[in-house]
């Protein structure tokens, strides 16, 4: 399964960021990467994931994303790993 990069903004509330990878993982999906910076009150967040198995959809990660408290999706990209650093 190839990877993909979520682009994202979230809270810097206590336990936000924990929350986020907790759910990626319990969806089946592995992290690959993650890059955040501070951006006022914000964390952007670029975060490489791949599916355990063939049967995972970044889209439907994504819906799954965007119900969690203090997180907006920005976009998702392919992600290549030879641009990324």
């Amino acid at each position: 399964m190839s990877t993909e990069t979520l682009h994202l903004n979230i809270d810097r509330a206590d336990g936000s960021l924990q929350r986020l990878i907790g759910l990626v993982e319990r969806r089946g999906f592995h992290i690959d990467g993650i890059t955040m910076r501070d951006e006022g009150a914000a964390r952007r967040i670029e975060m490489a994931v791949r599916g355990r198995d063939d049967g995972r959809c970044t889209r439907t990660l994504g819906r799954q994303i965007d119900k969690l408290f203090g997180v907006t999706r920005v976009s998702a990209a392919t992600f290549h790993p030879e641009v990324a650093a």
